[in-house]
């Protein structure tokens, strides 16, 4: 069974940076993808990054690209996701998803972030 734990979220001011990491246990083999989402409150859950754990492209939703970035560290079964320049509208609950076969079958419980203006 695989278990996800977020960690790294906090509050932060407008501008600032905060790093996210997602540590993977219960299962060694076969992670095709990880990914994060978030989801701000009224709001729905929306895709923010995912990297493939065997490397390849990334990719990312507009609203972040060039100021999120995602990595891995596959001898940890750790994904990370950079945040620099944050803005007010990126407060939400972070999520780290893996899939193993086809979608996001596994999630975490989620780590708060919350920007300030």
């Amino acid at each position: 069974q695989v278990q996800l734990v977020e960690s790294g979220g906090g509050l932060v001011q407008a501008g600032g940076s905060l790093r996210l990491s997602c540590a993977a246990s219960g299962r060694t083999v076969g992670y095709n993808r990880m990914g994060w989402f978030r989801q701000a409150p009224g709001k729905e859950r929306e895709f923010v990054a995912s990297i493939r754990w065997s490397g390849g492209p990334t990719y990312y939703a507009d609203s972040v690209k060039g100021r999120f970035t995602i990595s891995r560290d596959n001898a940890k079964y750790t994904v990370y996701l950079q945040m620099n320049s944050l803005k007010a509208e990126d407060t939400a609950i972070y999520y780290c998803a893996a899939q193993i076969s086809s979608g996001y079958e596994y999630w975490g419980q989620g780590t708060q972030v919350t920007v300030s203006s």
